[in-house]
């Protein structure tokens, strides 16, 4: 599937994403952000299009998915001035921590962050790579909301709208997507 038309000021981001077919298994198009990772250009407007729509929300923390979301979600918190907090996979972290469990397509998987990442009513951003079929995504706001804070929205930098993630996102909190492929 083809990109949406595109923002004149997003052309630069989209031509940095690599299409990859058939990557990790026949049938797959991998969208690759490596290429935008090396452009400093590149990534700098990205980072600037992620952090547009939340600048004056008062944004406080910036919850990044591990692990893309860590690259996006550390630099998006600088320019937000905001703190960052990593949202990790299983064992990742010292206790004492607060997990939330989600379906993936094969299995179960689970998200955690540590018990005083965030303050009860911080106002927080959720931020990833990539919104395919929204169980991470769905997963992390859980965690925010567990953890006593205020999610003010999330950000991704590609969403993959055949495989209809938004559809797991509740309505009436903001899911910004730069790229929809």
């Amino acid at each position: 599937m083809e990109p949406r038309p595109l923002e004149t000021s997003l052309q630069p981001i989209h031509s940095l994403i690599r299409a990859v077919p058939d990557f990790p298994k026949p049938g797959v198009l991998f969208r690759d952000i490596t290429p935008l990772l090396a452009d400093a250009g590149g990534f700098a407007r990205c980072v600037d299009a992620l952090a547009e729509p939340w600048q004056g929300s008062g944004v406080q923390a910036v919850c990044g998915i591990e692990s893309r979301g860590f690259i996006f979600g550390a630099a998006l918190a600088q320019k937000l001035h905001a703190g960052f907090v990593p949202l990790r996979k299983p064992n990742k972290l010292p206790p004492p921590v607060v997990a939330v469990d989600y379906e993936l397509e094969y299995g179960v998987d689970r998200l955690e962050a540590r018990n005083d990442a965030l303050r009860p009513g911080e106002r927080a951003l959720i931020v990833d790579d990539v919104l395919a079929t929204g169980g991470t995504v769905a997963a992390a706001r859980a965690l925010v909301e567990k953890l006593g804070a205020e999610l003010v929205g999330a950000s991704v930098v590609i969403e993959l709208a055949a495989l209809q993630g938004r559809a797991r996102w509740r309505e009436g909190t903001p899911l910004h997507a730069l790229l929809r492929y």
